[in-house]
């Protein structure tokens, strides 16, 4: 919803809301919030709302703990799972030092600068997710189990595909929100299901997939299952994956226009995205149950390119007369901080073009059933969260484009993570109790 800050005001005294969830991730991408009064949203507009930076992982030490919330009037949302009467509405925020500094912490800020420097070079980027999760049943006590929800298979019906329902309000649910799903569907696995959405500018695409997680997880839990989107949940079974389709725009033109090979700058821009593949893995992967996934089942784990092979890292599929209109990054997971990694993605295809990148020829090969031989002409992103660590740690892209305190943060929490499963006798174990229940 579009409004000034009056119209806003106007809206929440006519439509009875009572609770106002003033909404921002951490910098790891899980999603948390205050709720204030009604009487407090001219205050925080102006202002800001003061928390407790202290608290949160990842965040600031406690001798710097004090930071403001802003609310972004153009994100105001009903919530439509609570009540009708004493409505809740939810603002996304950005995050600001009290001497009203942007904090190095906030992706929203992150991304919103990398969003202004592409439409200062005159481009317009958009971006659209296609995102699977699983659903798992609940024990007597509520509690999350590993038992799927059903055991149907890519794209099956009724009765094997038990999960109809719960997509349906969730689709519903994302319409009430102005968030338009294109699809869903089953997935592979069992109990793994799909939803995809439309593309939308590159800001309001990462507050849509933080509203998304948030409302799979609400309609999975308010009919009695759970919902995760863990990379690699089940051993044996397909992980689950985030697809990301990014489209670039000049002066209203395509950049994968009159044709992708004729396209000197589109062409420069996934280059630059395939040079930095590897640097932003921690970002794009960041757990150690992310490494589970790739390459297998449809996971990507060598850096190139393909118009229609899926084993690369990245495709530029081809549409109707042999046009290709977006690229679609294959490797990420659900896990993301997606206003990191969507920023990163800019700032990568943006540095491509600005330093006339040259493409590497297409990998037409299938590299889940390729020889050794013909993998090995190909660089494979890190094989391990520590690698990725140690990749991103040494990258001067990284250093350029994520501040020195956030990526420090960053870094220490994922090693120590690595640390705590790598130490553990039991893997799987060790990595359920660490990120079940939170992802």
């Amino acid at each position: 919803m579009d409004a000034t800050i009056s119209e806003i005001l106007q809206f929440i005294e006519e439509n009875d809301v009572k609770f106002i969830r003033l909404a921002f991730c951490d910098i790891f991408g899980n999603q948390k919030n205050i709720a204030i009064m009604p009487t407090e949203l001219p205050r925080a507009f102006e202002h800001g709302i003061h928390f407790n930076a202290s608290a949160l992982r990842g965040f600031l030490n406690v001798d710097a703990s004090d930071l403001l919330l802003f609310p972004d009037p153009s994100t105001l949302s009903v919530l439509p799972w609570r009540p009708t009467q004493g409505r809740v509405v939810r603002f996304y925020c950005f995050i600001r030092y009290p001497d009203g500094t942007p904090f190095e912490g906030d992706g929203r800020h992150m991304l919103r600068e990398a969003g202004r420097r592409a439409r200062q070079a005159g481009y317009a980027i958009t971006m659209g997710t296609a995102s699977e999760f699983y659903l798992f049943e609940l024990d007597e006590n509520s509690h999350p189990t590993t038992i799927p929800h059903d055991h149907g298979e890519y794209f099956d019906v009724a009765p094997l595909d038990k999960a109809e329902n719960v997509r349906r309000q969730i689709c519903l649910t994302l319409e009430e929100m102005g968030i338009q799903p294109e699809s869903s569907h089953h997935e592979q696995g069992p109990g793994q299901n799909e939803v995809d959405f439309r593309y939308a500018e590159a800001l309001a695409a990462a507050d849509n997939f933080v509203t998304f997680k948030s409302v799979v997880k609400s309609m999975a839990l308010s009919s009695g299952l759970f919902a995760s989107f863990l990379p690699k949940p089940l051993q044996g079974a397909p992980g689950s994956g985030l697809h990301l389709s990014v489209s670039i725009l000049k002066d209203g033109q395509n950049l994968f226009h009159p044709s992708f090979e004729q396209a000197d700058e589109g062409r420069r821009f996934v280059a630059g995205i395939l040079r930095r593949a590897a640097e932003m893995t921690i970002f794009g992967n960041p757990l150690t149950n992310s490494f589970q996934r790739l390459g297998e089942y449809e996971a990507p784990k060598y850096i190139t390119w393909s118009h229609q092979n899926h084993s690369p890292f990245l495709t530029v599929p081809l549409a109707a007369g042999g046009l290709a209109n977006r690229m679609k990054v294959r490797a990420f997971d659900g896990c993301i901080n997606p206003y990191i990694v969507f920023a990163l993605l800019i700032h990568a295809g943006l540095d491509g073009i600005d330093q006339k990148l040259e493409l590497p020829p297409a990998c037409d090969e299938n590299l889940f059933t390729a020889s050794d031989a013909v993998r090995a002409q190909y660089q494979s992103l890190p094989v391990s969260l520590c690698d990725a660590v140690r990749c991103a740690k040494d990258s001067a892209f990284i250093a350029r484009y994520l501040p020195r305190k956030a990526r420090e943060a960053f870094f220490a929490a994922k090693q120590a993570e690595h640390d705590r499963v790598a130490l553990a006798d039991d893997r799987f174990a060790a990595e359920r109790a660490l990120y079940f229940e939170r992802y």
